[in-house]
């Protein structure tokens, strides 16, 4: 099993994407790369924690690979925009792909570079960083569109996407 950090708007509506994916075996939602331990979503709305808003994604890589991943992921985001998606406002809504696996970002950036020129747009908004940190959101914010099936998600949410 592999393991694969994606920040890209809204978590929520991240989560019920991406467990939709044939191979993905596990998701959580958390906060990544921040300035302190252990934040709360209310750190975040305070603006005392400045984390992105992160699913954290553990797939079986002979089912799925990183860049079927990623050209889901880049499907779902708006690429260009900074600190926000969808409604979303602020830098806890960052675009940002993390992993602590210096061969792997690499690997990462060689996709966003190749996709970058293929789009020919300008430069994506999207970071490529070392995870420093990662820690789990709330329970509440756990799978919260299966609990909530009507709640806000900007990404349109198909049957299952393959």
């Amino acid at each position: 099993m592999k393991t694969l950090f994606l920040a890209g708007g809204c978590f929520w509506g991240m989560e019920a994407y991406f467990k939709l994916i044939d191979g993905v075996i596990d998701t959580e939602v958390g906060y990544a790369n921040g300035n302190m331990a252990h934040p709360s979503y209310d750190d975040l709305k305070a603006h005392r924690a400045n984390h992105a808003e992160t699913l954290k994604i553990i797939y079986d890589e002979n089912i799925v690979s990183i860049v079927q991943l990623l050209e889901k992921y880049i499907s779902v985001i708006n690429p260009y925009s900074i600190n926000h998606q969808g409604e979303d406002y602020g830098e806890q809504y960052r675009t940002a792909v993390f992993s602590d696996d210096e061969k792997e970002l690499a690997l990462i950036r060689l996709f966003f570079s190749k996709k970058e020129k293929e789009l020919n747009k300008g430069p994506f908004a999207i970071k490529i960083e070392l995870l420093k940190n990662y820690y789990p959101a709330e329970e509440y914010h756990q799978d919260y569109l299966d609990k909530n099936p009507h709640g806000y998600c900007h990404i349109p949410l198909p049957k299952k996407a393959k």
